[in-house]
């Protein structure tokens, strides 16, 4: 039986690494992020999404433009006093292009930046980390998630309600 987020990932798990399927893998998560984030041109801020029986995911618009947005998205697990995000990402979405790329990747304290060649050894880097978030963002979509542009996370709206 297959898990629901490989039905939405399409046959990304069998192919060998090449610059059209790697575009094609970015194309499957733009459209996966986009059912995750279905407002996110009008967005700005944090948000917050939550799925019954799973950890909040937060998503940070960090650069939004005309054609492309940065966001960070990431799950945030306290730890005591602390708290631990994981997986960490930065991702660049290309609105023209429908197109979405890793800029970068945390996870278990190791930084995993997109190579910027799409050859050898870059090509099969970006390949990985792609099909990883390729991944996360189908288990987040067949899981119930969803970022509406109306619901700021609850820091900002305490910020918004402080006096200025």
């Amino acid at each position: 039986m297959q898990a629901p987020w490989q039905k939405l990932i399409g046959t990304a798990l069998d192919c060998r690494p090449n610059v059209g399927r790697l575009m094609a893998l970015c194309e499957d998560n733009y459209e996966l992020l986009a059912r995750l984030v279905p407002g996110l041109r009008e967005m700005t801020g944090r948000h917050v999404a939550a799925s019954s029986g799973h950890a909040d995911l937060y998503l940070e618009i960090l650069q939004q433009s005309r054609f492309t947005t940065v966001i960070h998205l990431t799950y945030v697990f306290d730890q005591g006093d602390a708290s631990h995000s994981e997986p960490d990402a930065v991702l660049r979405i290309y609105h023209d292009a429908r197109q979405l790329e890793v800029v970068e990747l945390r996870q278990s304290d190791a930084v995993l930046s997109a190579m910027p060649l799409y050859e050898q050894p870059g090509l099969s880097n970006k390949w990985q980390l792609n099909l990883f978030i390729g991944k996360w963002l189908a288990y987040c979509v067949a899981t119930g998630y969803r970022f509406l542009p109306m619901e700021p996370s609850p820091e900002d709206a305490e910020l918004a309600d402080m006096p200025g």
